[in-house]
């Protein structure tokens, strides 16, 4: 954001002239005192430029940087590979893998008046389990289920990470248009403080005068160093955000200025009702039932079917022996009550946390609406009425000080007045862009259009 500064100009190029030449008249002596806290104000250092530093970044590369890099993001990102494992794992054809038996006997028969008989005996089967209470359809199911809440607690992370990143993002660009306008300032006040000295000088002001405006530089530069301390952390918290090297602050650039709101509250609350955080909930709980549901199928019993074949017997009369098996648990003392309770509790813990966050997100969405339009109608009221008022006064200010009508004082105070009004205009404006983050992120409405 830039702010016109043809105000502050115009005072200092009208006013400069204005006490120069009565500096030039040299018609007294220089008051000692006067000029030396003036020398002193002149003499100080300016506000040094902020080190480390770093390119400048726009909002979409700290977005792309932030996603890269986020240490939450990739941690949900890294479920994938057990979530498809389990889905691997139910897209089988039976949940139970099948056994195969197989064995060898041999055996030694004592004939009378002849030696052992040594029979050689063999026997292989393969076993199977199934389930008989559609298991297998619960489980894929509630796979698919997890699946999908998988998908949407990803994009609500990726989001919330955005989102963070943004309102760090506003906050460096904020205070770098606070610096800027406040070195804007320093400016003219040297170059008063510089005039006035000349004035002092020549006898034309006082030593209040001269005091008055070596102060006004002093705290002029005293603002700058506390912006640039505010600066520093900011640009610290924007780094540990974007994951970046230590010493390695960045720098932003973009505009303050919020767009027009394309958008209702009715339009806010339908697509509240669709945020990826609800969505994700939602299937957490589709979920949760299907997994309760599977924990009550087992209750019944898998039913074991089995096939086996053999040889047995002597040499000279072997039989070929062939075995169908079937075997049913008896659910008698065990009847998976853990498992049920488990789930349940799953299942009511899920319903609980949607229903929660389903009732805050519509009264957050209103209330960060009505905050929305409280502060448009500030930042309006300040670019349109308060701003051009205060650079009027500030017009009239150095005429009517050119024609003796007022003192150095008003003049100060005049342009300390338009000063405060666009450090109000920074700060509502930042106040605006921030809420309409938070309002965007509660209401899972996706911004095409803001300012970047």
């Amino acid at each position: 954001m830039r702010f016109s500064i043809l105000p502050l100009g115009v005072a200092a190029l009208m006013f400069t002239p204005f006490l120069t030449q009565a500096g030039n008249a040299g018609r007294h002596q220089m008051n000692a005192s006067g000029n030396m806290a003036i020398a002193q104000a002149s003499a100080m250092p300016a506000p040094s430029a902020l080190s480390p530093s770093s390119a400048s970044i726009t909002l979409e590369q700290a977005w792309q940087m932030a996603e890269q890099s986020n240490a939450d993001l990739r941690q949900v990102q890294a479920q994938r590979a057990a979530v498809d494992g389990e889905a691997a794992d139910a897209r089988g054809l039976l949940w139970n893998n099948p056994v195969i038996t197989g064995g060898q006997t041999r055996r030694d028969v004592p004939r009378t008046g002849l030696g052992n008989d040594n029979q050689r005996e063999w026997s292989t089967g393969v076993q199977q389990t199934f389930e008989i209470a559609g298991q297998q359809g619960y489980r894929r199911q509630a796979i698919r289920q997890q699946i999908d809440a998988l998908d949407a607690a990803i994009e609500n992370i990726r989001r919330e990470v955005r989102a963070e990143t943004e309102r760090r993002f506003v906050q460096v660009l904020a205070l770098q248009e606070r610096i800027s306008t406040e070195r804007l300032s320093l400016k003219i006040i040297e170059d008063t403080a510089a005039a006035v000295a000349k004035r002092v000088a020549a006898g034309e002001d006082s030593r209040l005068d001269g005091n008055l405006a070596s102060v006004e530089a002093v705290r002029a530069r005293n603002q700058i160093g506390a912006l640039q301390e505010q600066l520093i952390q900011a640009r610290t918290d924007l780094a540990v955000t974007l994951q970046l090297p230590a010493n390695d602050l960045p720098t932003v650039t973009g505009s303050l200025t919020a767009t027009v709101p394309p958008y209702t509250l009715e339009a806010l609350l339908a697509s509240a009702a669709n945020r990826p955080l609800l969505r994700a909930l939602d299937y957490r709980e589709q979920a949760a039932q299907s997994r309760l549901s599977l924990e009550r199928a087992a209750r019944y019993p898998d039913l074991t079917v089995g096939v086996a074949t053999g040889r047995e017997g002597s040499t000279a009369a072997r039989e070929r022996l062939t075995s169908f098996t079937v075997s049913l648990p008896l659910p008698l003392f065990r009847r998976n009550a853990g498992g049920i309770g488990r789930a349940s509790t799953e299942l009511s813990q899920a319903q609980i946390e949607r229903q929660a966050v389903t009732r805050n997100t519509g009264s957050g969405v209103a209330s960060l609406w009505q905050k929305l339009q409280s502060l448009t109608a500030r930042v309006e009221a300040l670019r349109q009425t308060v701003l051009p008022a205060l650079e009027e006064n500030q017009r009239l200010s150095v005429k009517s000080l050119q024609a003796g009508e007022i003192g150095l004082f008003q003049l100060l105070l005049v342009n300390r007045q338009v000063l405060d009004g666009r450090r109000d205009l920074i700060d509502a404006q930042t106040e605006l862009r921030l809420a309409r983050i938070a309002l965007h992120q509660t209401a899972g409405w996706t911004d095409t259009g803001a300012a970047r």
